[in-house]
Protein backbone atom coordinates (compact mmCIF):
# COMPACT_ATOMS: atom_id res chain seq x y z
CA UNK A 1 0.00 0.00 0.00
CA UNK A 2 1.07 3.55 -0.72
CA UNK A 3 0.75 6.16 1.84
CA UNK A 4 -1.74 9.38 0.79
CA UNK A 5 1.49 11.60 0.17
CA UNK A 6 3.19 8.95 -2.45
CA UNK A 7 -0.46 8.57 -4.16
CA UNK A 8 -0.32 11.78 -5.15
CA UNK A 9 3.27 12.20 -5.93
CA UNK A 10 3.21 13.93 -9.77
CA UNK A 11 3.14 10.91 -12.98
CA UNK A 12 1.18 8.69 -10.72
CA UNK A 13 -1.62 10.16 -12.62
CA UNK A 14 -3.67 10.62 -9.84
CA UNK A 15 -2.58 13.68 -8.22
CA UNK A 16 -5.84 15.86 -9.55
CA UNK A 17 -7.79 12.78 -10.76
CA UNK A 18 -8.70 9.40 -9.06
CA UNK A 19 -6.89 6.13 -7.79
CA UNK A 20 -8.75 3.03 -6.67
CA UNK A 21 -6.18 0.65 -5.02
CA UNK A 22 -6.82 -2.82 -3.89
CA UNK A 23 -10.64 -2.09 -3.25
CA UNK A 24 -12.55 -4.97 -1.40
CA UNK A 25 -16.29 -4.91 -1.08
CA UNK A 26 -17.98 -8.22 0.25
CA UNK A 27 -22.20 -7.61 -0.16
CA UNK A 28 -24.45 -10.25 1.79
CA UNK A 29 -21.39 -12.64 1.42
CA UNK A 30 -20.16 -12.56 -1.76
CA UNK A 31 -17.18 -10.96 -2.66
CA UNK A 32 -18.51 -7.75 -5.21
CA UNK A 33 -14.85 -6.25 -5.69
CA UNK A 34 -11.97 -8.51 -5.15
CA UNK A 35 -8.45 -6.21 -5.03
CA UNK A 36 -9.89 -3.92 -7.65
CA UNK A 37 -7.01 -0.94 -8.69
CA UNK A 38 -8.17 1.42 -11.38
CA UNK A 39 -6.93 5.12 -11.84
CA UNK A 40 -8.13 8.20 -14.14
CA UNK A 41 -6.24 11.26 -14.82
CA UNK A 42 -7.56 14.57 -14.06
CA UNK A 43 -9.75 15.47 -16.94
CA UNK A 44 -9.76 12.17 -18.26
CA UNK A 45 -12.90 9.88 -18.96
CA UNK A 46 -12.58 6.49 -17.47
CA UNK A 47 -15.32 3.59 -18.67
CA UNK A 48 -15.61 0.86 -16.93
CA UNK A 49 -16.76 -1.82 -19.05
CA UNK A 50 -18.23 -5.57 -18.17
CA UNK A 51 -21.08 -7.61 -18.25
CA UNK A 52 -24.42 -7.54 -15.60
CA UNK A 53 -22.89 -8.27 -12.18
CA UNK A 54 -19.70 -7.73 -12.45
CA UNK A 55 -18.74 -4.77 -10.21
CA UNK A 56 -19.29 -1.83 -11.77
CA UNK A 57 -21.69 0.14 -10.19
CA UNK A 58 -20.16 -1.50 -7.15
CA UNK A 59 -17.01 0.22 -7.79
CA UNK A 60 -18.94 3.58 -8.89
CA UNK A 61 -20.73 4.03 -5.53
CA UNK A 62 -17.23 3.47 -3.86
CA UNK A 63 -16.03 6.41 -5.62
CA UNK A 64 -19.10 8.34 -4.86
CA UNK A 65 -18.58 7.48 -1.10
CA UNK A 66 -22.20 5.72 -1.22
CA UNK A 67 -20.48 2.02 -0.27
CA UNK A 68 -17.73 1.69 2.22
CA UNK A 69 -14.61 -0.50 1.58
CA UNK A 70 -13.81 -3.65 3.65
CA UNK A 71 -10.38 -3.17 2.49
CA UNK A 72 -7.94 -1.08 0.60
CA UNK A 73 -8.21 2.55 -0.51
CA UNK A 74 -9.66 5.67 -2.54
CA UNK A 75 -8.20 8.88 -3.68
CA UNK A 76 -9.64 11.25 -5.47
CA UNK A 77 -7.95 14.69 -6.02
CA UNK A 78 -4.32 13.95 -4.02
CA UNK A 79 -6.66 13.48 -1.32
CA UNK A 80 -7.24 9.56 0.42
CA UNK A 81 -11.13 9.80 1.02
CA UNK A 82 -11.54 5.60 1.72
CA UNK A 83 -9.59 3.41 3.54
CA UNK A 84 -9.35 1.72 6.72
CA UNK A 85 -10.89 2.92 9.53
CA UNK A 86 -11.82 6.59 7.11
CA UNK A 87 -15.13 7.37 5.13
CA UNK A 88 -15.28 10.34 4.00
CA UNK A 89 -18.87 11.26 3.36
CA UNK A 90 -20.50 11.47 -0.23
CA UNK A 91 -21.31 15.34 0.61
CA UNK A 92 -17.25 16.10 1.10
CA UNK A 93 -15.80 14.61 -1.56
CA UNK A 94 -16.39 16.99 -4.68
CA UNK A 95 -18.57 14.40 -6.48
CA UNK A 96 -21.14 14.97 -8.97
CA UNK A 97 -23.36 11.22 -10.28
CA UNK A 98 -25.92 10.74 -12.72
CA UNK A 99 -28.09 7.83 -12.00
CA UNK A 100 -29.49 5.34 -14.10
CA UNK A 101 -32.83 6.54 -14.46
CA UNK A 102 -31.73 10.23 -13.68
CA UNK A 103 -33.42 10.69 -10.32
CA UNK A 104 -35.23 13.86 -11.04
CA UNK A 105 -37.76 15.24 -8.81
CA UNK A 106 -41.38 14.74 -10.51
CA UNK A 107 -42.72 17.73 -8.96
CA UNK A 108 -39.91 19.90 -9.23
CA UNK A 109 -39.16 22.26 -12.63
CA UNK A 110 -36.36 21.67 -14.50
CA UNK A 111 -34.90 24.69 -13.50
CA UNK A 112 -35.31 23.62 -9.77
CA UNK A 113 -34.52 20.22 -10.09
CA UNK A 114 -30.90 21.54 -11.44
CA UNK A 115 -31.18 24.60 -8.53
CA UNK A 116 -30.99 21.34 -6.14
CA UNK A 117 -27.75 20.45 -7.60
CA UNK A 118 -26.11 23.52 -6.13
CA UNK A 119 -24.19 23.90 -3.12
CA UNK A 120 -26.63 23.95 -0.10
CA UNK A 121 -25.28 27.50 0.60
CA UNK A 122 -26.69 28.57 -3.01
CA UNK A 123 -30.03 26.40 -2.83
CA UNK A 124 -32.83 28.77 -2.83
CA UNK A 125 -35.05 28.17 -0.02
CA UNK A 126 -38.22 28.99 -1.80
CA UNK A 127 -39.22 28.13 -5.32
CA UNK A 128 -38.04 31.44 -6.55
CA UNK A 129 -34.81 31.46 -7.47
CA UNK A 130 -32.01 34.38 -6.15
CA UNK A 131 -30.40 36.38 -9.44
CA UNK A 132 -27.10 34.16 -8.72
CA UNK A 133 -28.69 30.96 -8.40
CA UNK A 134 -30.81 31.76 -11.63
CA UNK A 135 -28.08 32.88 -13.73
CA UNK A 136 -26.07 29.62 -12.83
CA UNK A 137 -29.00 27.47 -13.21
CA UNK A 138 -29.47 29.59 -17.01
CA UNK A 139 -25.64 28.60 -17.85
CA UNK A 140 -25.91 24.80 -16.89
CA UNK A 141 -28.96 24.57 -18.97
CA UNK A 142 -27.93 26.33 -22.10
CA UNK A 143 -24.50 24.23 -21.54
CA UNK A 144 -26.38 21.27 -21.88
CA UNK A 145 -28.64 22.17 -24.76
CA UNK A 146 -32.31 22.75 -22.80
CA UNK A 147 -32.82 26.32 -21.42
CA UNK A 148 -35.84 26.68 -23.06
CA UNK A 149 -36.78 23.98 -21.07
CA UNK A 150 -36.75 25.44 -17.80
CA UNK A 151 -40.20 25.81 -16.54
CA UNK A 152 -41.27 22.54 -17.71
CA UNK A 153 -42.08 19.14 -15.71
CA UNK A 154 -39.69 16.23 -15.58
CA UNK A 155 -42.83 14.30 -16.44
CA UNK A 156 -43.25 16.60 -19.86
CA UNK A 157 -39.53 15.53 -21.42
CA UNK A 158 -38.39 13.43 -23.83
CA UNK A 159 -35.76 10.71 -22.49
CA UNK A 160 -33.10 12.45 -23.99
CA UNK A 161 -34.33 16.11 -22.86
CA UNK A 162 -34.44 14.25 -19.09
CA UNK A 163 -30.91 13.18 -19.10
CA UNK A 164 -29.31 16.39 -20.16
CA UNK A 165 -31.05 18.21 -17.49
CA UNK A 166 -29.95 15.30 -14.71
CA UNK A 167 -26.14 16.11 -15.94
CA UNK A 168 -26.58 19.56 -15.74
CA UNK A 169 -27.76 19.04 -12.45
CA UNK A 170 -24.90 16.83 -11.38
CA UNK A 171 -22.89 19.31 -13.02
CA UNK A 172 -24.18 22.33 -10.77
CA UNK A 173 -21.80 22.11 -7.43
CA UNK A 174 -18.66 22.06 -10.12
CA UNK A 175 -17.81 18.72 -9.06
CA UNK A 176 -14.21 17.29 -9.70
CA UNK A 177 -15.03 14.07 -10.53
CA UNK A 178 -18.18 13.22 -12.56
CA UNK A 179 -19.69 9.71 -12.01
CA UNK A 180 -22.49 8.45 -14.82
CA UNK A 181 -23.81 5.09 -14.22
CA UNK A 182 -24.95 4.00 -17.22
CA UNK A 183 -26.23 7.03 -18.34
CA UNK A 184 -27.59 6.06 -21.76
CA UNK A 185 -29.26 2.49 -21.49
CA UNK A 186 -32.88 4.18 -21.28
CA UNK A 187 -32.36 5.49 -24.48
CA UNK A 188 -33.27 4.28 -28.09
CA UNK A 189 -30.73 3.63 -30.09
CA UNK A 190 -30.62 6.53 -32.30
CA UNK A 191 -31.12 8.82 -29.85
CA UNK A 192 -28.38 6.89 -27.49
CA UNK A 193 -25.69 7.98 -30.20
CA UNK A 194 -26.62 11.38 -31.07
CA UNK A 195 -27.10 11.96 -26.90
CA UNK A 196 -23.45 10.55 -26.13
CA UNK A 197 -21.90 12.07 -28.85
CA UNK A 198 -22.94 15.02 -27.01
CA UNK A 199 -22.01 14.35 -23.93
CA UNK A 200 -18.24 13.16 -24.76
CA UNK A 201 -17.88 16.78 -26.56
CA UNK A 202 -19.29 18.77 -23.54
CA UNK A 203 -16.98 16.39 -21.22
CA UNK A 204 -14.07 17.29 -23.24
CA UNK A 205 -14.75 20.99 -23.21
CA UNK A 206 -15.06 20.94 -19.31
CA UNK A 207 -12.17 18.90 -18.46
CA UNK A 208 -13.71 17.26 -15.58
CA UNK A 209 -13.08 14.03 -14.61
CA UNK A 210 -14.84 11.23 -15.43
CA UNK A 211 -16.06 7.49 -14.67
CA UNK A 212 -18.44 6.21 -16.12
CA UNK A 213 -20.53 2.60 -16.39
CA UNK A 214 -21.58 0.74 -19.21
CA UNK A 215 -22.09 -2.97 -20.59
CA UNK A 216 -22.27 -1.43 -24.17
CA UNK A 217 -18.49 -1.52 -26.24
CA UNK A 218 -19.43 0.99 -28.53
CA UNK A 219 -20.07 3.45 -25.86
CA UNK A 220 -17.26 2.58 -23.57
CA UNK A 221 -15.05 2.95 -26.88
CA UNK A 222 -16.31 6.30 -28.31
CA UNK A 223 -16.64 8.13 -24.57
CA UNK A 224 -13.70 6.40 -22.90
CA UNK A 225 -9.78 7.77 -22.99
CA UNK A 226 -9.42 4.83 -21.35
CA UNK A 227 -11.51 1.77 -20.66
CA UNK A 228 -11.17 -0.58 -17.52
CA UNK A 229 -12.66 -4.06 -18.14
CA UNK A 230 -14.23 -6.29 -15.02
CA UNK A 231 -14.95 -9.42 -14.32
CA UNK A 232 -16.31 -11.07 -11.35
CA UNK A 233 -15.52 -8.06 -9.34
CA UNK A 234 -11.57 -7.88 -10.52
CA UNK A 235 -10.21 -5.62 -13.44
CA UNK A 236 -9.40 -7.67 -15.93
CA UNK A 237 -7.13 -4.69 -18.13
CA UNK A 238 -7.04 -0.92 -18.20
CA UNK A 239 -6.26 0.47 -21.47
CA UNK A 240 -6.86 3.04 -24.24
CA UNK A 241 -9.64 1.65 -26.23
CA UNK A 242 -7.02 1.17 -29.29
CA UNK A 243 -4.58 -1.26 -27.09
CA UNK A 244 -7.18 -2.73 -25.60
CA UNK A 245 -8.87 -3.93 -28.75
CA UNK A 246 -5.04 -5.00 -30.15
CA UNK A 247 -3.70 -6.56 -27.13
CA UNK A 248 -6.21 -7.76 -25.26
CA UNK A 249 -4.82 -9.31 -21.78
CA UNK A 250 -6.75 -12.74 -21.86
CA UNK A 251 -9.18 -15.09 -24.37
CA UNK A 252 -12.03 -14.04 -23.10
CA UNK A 253 -11.37 -10.27 -23.16
CA UNK A 254 -10.47 -11.08 -26.78
CA UNK A 255 -14.22 -11.86 -27.31
CA UNK A 256 -15.58 -9.37 -24.85
CA UNK A 257 -14.27 -6.47 -26.86
CA UNK A 258 -15.13 -7.40 -30.08
CA UNK A 259 -15.48 -10.02 -32.39
CA UNK A 260 -12.52 -12.70 -32.03
CA UNK A 261 -11.48 -15.90 -33.62
CA UNK A 262 -8.41 -18.17 -33.27
CA UNK A 263 -6.54 -20.22 -35.59
CA UNK A 264 -3.77 -22.78 -34.91
CA UNK A 265 0.05 -22.23 -34.65
CA UNK A 266 3.06 -22.31 -33.65
CA UNK A 267 5.12 -19.73 -32.64
CA UNK A 268 8.90 -19.29 -33.20
CA UNK A 269 9.15 -15.36 -31.59
CA UNK A 270 7.41 -13.17 -32.99
CA UNK A 271 5.93 -15.01 -35.92
CA UNK A 272 3.41 -17.88 -35.47
CA UNK A 273 2.64 -20.30 -38.62
CA UNK A 274 -0.86 -20.81 -39.15
CA UNK A 275 -3.05 -22.55 -41.80
CA UNK A 276 -3.33 -19.25 -43.51
CA UNK A 277 0.19 -18.40 -43.46
CA UNK A 278 2.88 -16.88 -41.21
CA UNK A 279 1.17 -14.38 -39.13
CA UNK A 280 3.40 -11.93 -37.22
CA UNK A 281 2.41 -11.63 -33.15
CA UNK A 282 3.21 -8.07 -31.54
CA UNK A 283 4.62 -10.00 -28.58
CA UNK A 284 6.96 -13.11 -28.85
CA UNK A 285 5.75 -16.56 -28.17
CA UNK A 286 7.72 -20.34 -28.35
CA UNK A 287 5.55 -23.38 -28.94
CA UNK A 288 1.92 -24.60 -29.72
CA UNK A 289 -0.36 -21.43 -29.75
CA UNK A 290 -3.69 -19.66 -30.72
CA UNK A 291 -3.49 -16.93 -32.62
CA UNK A 292 -6.29 -14.03 -32.71
CA UNK A 293 -7.91 -13.12 -35.49
CA UNK A 294 -10.36 -10.25 -35.76
CA UNK A 295 -12.53 -10.52 -38.82
CA UNK A 296 -11.33 -7.32 -40.28
CA UNK A 297 -8.32 -8.75 -40.17
CA UNK A 298 -8.78 -11.95 -42.67
CA UNK A 299 -8.68 -11.52 -46.10
CA UNK A 300 -11.43 -13.85 -48.51
CA UNK A 301 -10.55 -14.47 -51.86
CA UNK A 302 -11.92 -16.23 -54.40
CA UNK A 303 -11.44 -19.99 -54.41
CA UNK A 304 -10.61 -22.57 -56.65
CA UNK A 305 -13.74 -23.21 -59.71
CA UNK A 306 -15.92 -26.10 -58.84
CA UNK A 307 -14.90 -25.81 -54.83
CA UNK A 308 -12.01 -28.24 -55.79
CA UNK A 309 -9.57 -25.90 -53.40
CA UNK A 310 -8.92 -28.05 -50.28
CA UNK A 311 -6.03 -26.59 -48.88
CA UNK A 312 -5.78 -25.56 -45.01
CA UNK A 313 -6.62 -22.12 -46.04
CA UNK A 314 -10.20 -23.00 -47.95
CA UNK A 315 -13.33 -22.99 -47.00
CA UNK A 316 -17.10 -22.58 -47.77
CA UNK A 317 -19.23 -19.26 -47.37
CA UNK A 318 -21.61 -20.68 -44.58
CA UNK A 319 -23.60 -17.53 -44.12
CA UNK A 320 -23.39 -13.59 -44.93
CA UNK A 321 -24.41 -10.44 -42.83
CA UNK A 322 -24.83 -7.87 -44.76
CA UNK A 323 -25.05 -3.87 -43.00
CA UNK A 324 -24.71 -1.37 -45.46
CA UNK A 325 -21.13 -0.07 -44.45
CA UNK A 326 -19.81 -3.28 -44.15
CA UNK A 327 -20.33 -7.43 -44.78
CA UNK A 328 -19.73 -10.00 -42.46
CA UNK A 329 -18.99 -13.68 -43.15
CA UNK A 330 -19.03 -16.91 -41.88
CA UNK A 331 -16.67 -19.39 -43.35
CA UNK A 332 -16.49 -23.39 -42.70
CA UNK A 333 -12.78 -24.09 -43.08
CA UNK A 334 -12.05 -27.32 -45.21
CA UNK A 335 -10.18 -28.60 -41.91
CA UNK A 336 -13.25 -27.91 -39.41
CA UNK A 337 -14.28 -24.88 -37.73
CA UNK A 338 -15.41 -21.48 -38.67
CA UNK A 339 -13.55 -18.12 -39.26
CA UNK A 340 -15.51 -14.66 -39.61
CA UNK A 341 -14.07 -12.22 -42.04
CA UNK A 342 -15.38 -8.46 -42.34
CA UNK A 343 -15.33 -7.02 -46.05
CA UNK A 344 -15.98 -3.58 -46.94
CA UNK A 345 -19.08 -2.87 -49.10
CA UNK A 346 -21.90 -5.28 -50.35
CA UNK A 347 -21.49 -8.42 -50.22
CA UNK A 348 -18.91 -10.31 -52.62
CA UNK A 349 -19.20 -14.02 -52.07
CA UNK A 350 -22.95 -15.48 -51.70
CA UNK A 351 -23.72 -18.56 -49.13
CA UNK A 352 -22.05 -21.56 -50.54
CA UNK A 353 -19.30 -19.85 -52.69
CA UNK A 354 -15.77 -21.30 -52.36
CA UNK A 355 -13.24 -18.98 -50.85
CA UNK A 356 -9.38 -19.57 -49.69
CA UNK A 357 -8.32 -17.24 -46.59
CA UNK A 358 -4.69 -15.58 -45.79
CA UNK A 359 -4.17 -12.93 -43.25
CA UNK A 360 -3.88 -9.28 -43.93
CA UNK A 361 -0.17 -9.55 -42.09
CA UNK A 362 -1.55 -7.16 -39.19
CA UNK A 363 0.38 -7.81 -35.99
CA UNK A 364 -1.87 -9.51 -33.03
CA UNK A 365 -1.36 -11.41 -30.19
CA UNK A 366 -1.40 -15.12 -29.48
CA UNK A 367 -2.61 -17.46 -26.43
CA UNK A 368 -0.74 -20.56 -25.27
CA UNK A 369 -2.33 -23.54 -27.00
CA UNK A 370 -5.48 -24.79 -24.61
CA UNK A 371 -4.78 -28.78 -23.67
Amino acid sequence: MLDGAAAAEPGRGIDRGIGVEDACVALGGAEVLRNTCVTAEAGRTLALLGPSGCGKTTLLRVLSGLQRLDSGRVVLGGRVVSALGLHEPPNKRGVGMVFQDWSLFPHLSVAANVAFGLPRAQRPRSRMLTRPASQRVHDLLEMVGVADLAQRMPGSLSGGQQQRVALARALAPAPAVLLLDEPFSSLDTKLRISVRAEVAALLQELEVTCVFVTHDQDEAFVLGDEVAVMRDGVVVQQDPPARLYERPADRWLAGFVGEADTVSGRAQGDIAYTALGPVKLLTPMHGEVDVLLRPEEVVMNEGSRGGGSSGDNAGTVDHVEFFGHDTLYYVLKARGGVLRCRDSGAPRFGVGASVELCHSGVPTVAFERRS
